[in-house]
C-alpha cells in the first residue's frame, strides 16, 4: 500500500512510542509480583510515550496543534490541523500485564479526521487509514463484517468502572443487547475495539463517556473500511458527543435501536 508523507510520519511516531512501551511492558510484568504494584511505572511509561509521539509529530509539522491524553493541548499556528493522540490506550490492561493495548494517532484537518494509526506493539499489528484511501491492517485492505442480523453478530463494548460512567444506564443497555446478539466482548481498549470492527473481527461496538483521543483514529478506520460510525443518537460527530455506535450499515442501525429500546413499565 502507498502511504502519504504525513501517514508515514504518524506510523514512525507510533512505532517509536510502541518500542518504548514494549520495553516498559516487560518491566511491568516483572513488577506484578511487588506489593506496591506498577501504577507509578505505568504512568511514567504513558507520559514517555506521549512525549516521543509529540516530538516526532511536531518535528515534522511544527505548526500543527496537538491534543494528547497526558498533557495540555498545544494550539497550532496554522489553525487547520491538529494531532489527536492516545499514547497508551488500554492502560489497565498494560498495568495488569495483559498484551492488549495500543498507540492511537489521528490527524484532524478543519474539524475532520483525515489520517489514522492504531498500533499494538504487543502483537505488531498496525492499522492505518487515510480519508478516501481505505483502511489497512499491516498491508491488507480491511472491510467491515457483512453480517446483517444482530442474532449472528459479536458486539464489543466498554464497561463503566469505579468512578466512571452511568452504571445503571449501561446495565439497561447491556441487558437489551445481550438478548439480541450472538456474543458480547469487553477487551478494554476503545481504539482496538474500533480497529477490530474495521477488520471484521467484531460486527459492532458501542460505548459512552469517551474522549476524542479514545476514538478519533478508530472512527476513520471504520469509515474507510466501509462501515458506519455515529454517536449513540445517530449524530455524525461522535468526537463531540463522546459516544460511539458502529458496524456495517445494518448492524450499526440495529444496535442503535436496541440501545434506545424503552424500558418496560413494571
Amino acid at each position: 500500500m502507498a502511504r502519504s508523507a504525513l501517514l508515514n510520519v504518524m506510523v514512525q511516531a507510533a512505532f517509536k512510542a510502541g518500542k518504548s512501551l514494549a520495553r516498559d511492558f516487560g518491566e511491568v510484568q516483572n513488577l506484578q509480583v511487588s506489593l506496591k504494584g506498577p501504577s507509578d511505572y505505568v504512568s511514567q511509561a504513558d507520559r514517555k510515550a506521549e512525549r516521543i509521539i509529540r516530538e516526532e509529530l511536531l518535528k515534522a509539522r511544527p505548526t500543527y496543534g496537538f491534543l494528547g491524553e497526558e498533557g495540555e493541548e498545544i494550539k497550532g499556528t496554522d489553525g487547520a490541523h491538529r494531532w489527536i493522540v492516545d499514547p497508551l490506550d488500554g492502560t489497565t490492561n498494560f498495568l495488569h500485564g495483559i498484551p492488549h493495548f495500543a498507540v492511537s494517532i489521528a490527524l484532524e484537518r478543519q474539524g475532520e479526521i483525515v489520517g489514522a494509526v492504531v498500533f499494538n506493539p504487543a502483537t505488531d499489528e498496525l492499522y492505518t487509514a487515510e480519508k478516501g484511501g481505505g483502511a489497512f491492517l499491516n498491508d491488507r485492505r480491511l472491510r467491515v463484517g457483512a453480517r446483517k442480523n444482530l442474532s449472528d453478530a459479536v458486539i464489543a463494548t466498554g464497561t463503566p468502572h469505579l468512578g466512571r460512567g452511568n452504571h445503571g444506564k449501561y446495565l439497561i443497555e447491556l441487558r437489551h443487547v445481550m438478548g439480541e446478539v450472538a456474543g458480547i466482548r469487553r477487551f478494554g481498549s476503545a481504539s482496538l475495539d474500533l480497529a477490530y470492527v474495521a477488520a471484521g473481527r467484531y460486527d459492532g461496538y458501542w460505548e459512552r463517556d469517551l474522549a476524542a483521543w479514545d476514538i478519533a483514529a478508530g472512527i476513520l478506520l471504520i469509515r474507510e473500511a466501509g462501515g458506519w460510525a455515529t454517536d449513540v443518537d445517530g449524530g455524525s460527530k461522535p468526537l463531540d458527543d463522546g459516544s460511539v455506535v458502529c458496524g456495517n450499515e445494518y448492524i450499526a442501525k440495529a444496535l442503535r435501536d436496541v440501545i434506545h429500546r424503552p424500558v418496560p413499565a413494571k
